[in-house]
């Protein structure tokens, strides 16, 4: 799958199945709506149209279900009829597990996905998921050629519109983002330490036209970000903070995305052990996800200021590693008691929020964070847990998630009563929870929130994928689509327009309206 190019187009054109293996897929009351005379060039003739039918009428998906039309070079296969509240409509977990499973081998194929326009967003980044890059299988290294795979939406709504370019572009853009933020999380720490991951910054920023703002090491300590110094400074490779602002003319409001970017979680002195270490090179999902994001977001033009908010380090055990009961002051000016130096991803988010709201001058925050293991006891392995000062862009993050296929869930969001698990003798605040039975997942996004203040008067939301960020041993790219569609509203694309949750009217009273008149654009 690594050396596999992926190309969104109108039609795929018409080909043998013996010169171009395809799969078609989709909802079986989507499959049934499809005219013979949409696909009969990709079948015809060892598919007959008496064939395809009979095929269609043997799929009884419980949850999915496939059928080979011919030899194994086409296959049709069917996604689950109806889904909760608490899916996607798109079904793209589904989705990404029968293109991995169904789809025929070869050098050259066609993925033909059946699906309403309202679906086509979120079932193009299911595909992306499909096709991860990173690999350092021998097999793989010594393969030079590239294996291209062409993907064709059909919509089944009453007008039955093609897409169009504009729309071809966002397909491919959000994709791209899905498969570079998986291949980031996928990559061993050997291969992407601190350095690497500026280098990917550096890169997007370059691609963009933006050079990015970097804080590094010493300097960290010097300017006051005593949670990112903290965390990193034992690490051979030095901690970073890095910023990619996009600020175009005309702007109303100003947007920042902070990721934690934790590049490998040994757990500092606070050690993990043999069996929990293992995978922390996904550690750095947050900050990874946020990059893709940004990445296809603005080249999908973005109205708004929008700042993208790394905060790398290696959480590493060396002679200089933080000790529990050392003190921290932070970018906030708070004091932080260290009882759990594997409590780290809180301490380097604190730094980067406060640093968007006091340097950046923020009116809405959102952090992302493969933040609590705690977070897949909460809302599972396919949902991310959200926590927000509003109640309006807690619904909102639910309804982008049915919407990109990157599901959310709320957590409580309750800090007069969860803060004072991180009461301190002898500082503002300990960096871990004196009962670990009490809603962890809730009270660590209220760590970082704590630093903006809970009487902080933008729109803060927290956003948790420890689980989602990974299949199995593979990353998804968790996070990228998610975000491309909360803030569609901002963006200049159409697609993202329509799949964003935000900008519709609301029945606040005029008076609260007036006072609060940023949030009133997106929310």
């Amino acid at each position: 799958m690594a050396n596999v190019v992926l190309e969104f187009k109108v039609s795929s054109g018409d080909s043998e199945p013996q010169n171009r293996p395809v799969l078609i897929l989709g909802q079986q009351n989507n499959l049934q709506q499809l005219c013979w005379s949409h696909i009969k060039g990709k079948l015809q003739p060892v598919v007959s149209k008496e064939t395809w039918q009979a095929a269609l009428s043997t799929l009884n998906p419980n949850p999915t279900d496939s059928c080979p039309l011919y030899l194994n070079q086409a296959v049709v296969a069917a996604l689950p009829s109806r889904v909760s509240r608490h899916n996607s409509p798109a079904s793209v977990h589904f989705l990404s597990r029968l293109i991995r499973s169904c789809l025929p081998a070869g050098s050259n194929r066609c993925i033909v996905v059946v699906c309403e326009r309202s679906d086509v967003f979120a079932s193009a980044c299911a595909v992306a998921r499909a096709f991860p890059l990173f690999t350092r299988r021998s097999a793989s290294s010594r393969r030079t050629e590239k294996k291209h795979v062409t993907v064709e939406f059909v919509v089944v709504d009453n007008d039955g519109s093609l897409l169009n370019d504009a729309e071809l572009k966002c397909l491919s853009n959000a994709a791209d983002g899905v498969r570079l933020a998986a291949c980031i999380v996928d990559t061993p720490c050997s291969e992407m330490n601190t350095d690497h991951f500026l280098d990917e910054i550096k890169a997007v920023g370059s691609e963009l036209g933006i050079t990015p703002v970097i804080i590094r090491g010493e300097e960290l300590k010097q300017r006051g970000f005593g949670g990112i110094y903290g965390v990193g400074k034992a690490a051979e490779h030095p901690p970073a903070l890095a910023v990619l602002s996009h600020t175009p003319d005309g702007a109303t409001q100003t947007i920042a995305w902070v990721g934690k970017g934790i590049v490998y979680d040994t757990g500092g002195l606070s050690i993990k052990g043999k069996t929990t270490m293992p995978g922390m090179k996904r550690d750095c999902g947050g900050a990874a996800a946020i990059l893709g994001a940004f990445k296809a977001t603005i080249k999908q033009g973005f109205k708004d200021n929008l700042h993208a908010v790394f905060c790398l380090a290696e959480n590493s055990v060396g002679p200089t590693a933080t000790r529990p009961d050392d003190i921290h002051t932070l970018y906030s000016g708070k004091t932080v008691e260290i009882n759990n130096t594997d409590a780290e991803g809180r301490l380097v988010l604190a730094d980067g929020v406060v640093y968007a709201s006091k340097d950046l001058s923020a009116d809405i925050i959102l952090d992302m964070a493969t933040l609590t293991g705690a977070q897949g006891i909460s809302t599972g392995k396919y949902h991310a847990a959200v926590m927000t000062n509003s109640e309006q862009w807690e619904g909102a993050c639910v309804r982008a998630g049915r919407s990109s296929g990157d599901l959310a869930h709320p957590l409580v969001y309750c800090p007069e009563l969860h803060f004072s698990e991180f009461t301190s003798a002898v500082a503002d605040m300990k960096n871990s929870v004196a009962d670990r039975e009490n809603a962890q997942s809730s009270c660590a996004g209220l760590f970082i929130g704590s630093h903006l203040g809970f009487d902080w008067p933008g729109i803060w939301v927290h956003v948790d994928i420890a689980s989602p960020v990974h299949a199995g041993e593979r990353a998804t790219g968790f996070g990228v689509a998610l975000l491309m569609a909360l803030f569609g509203q901002a963006s200049e694309d159409s697609m993202l327009n329509q799949v964003s949750p935000l900008g519709a009217p609301t029945n606040k009273p005029e008076d609260q309206m007036e006072r609060d008149c940023k949030r009133r654009r997106l929310v």
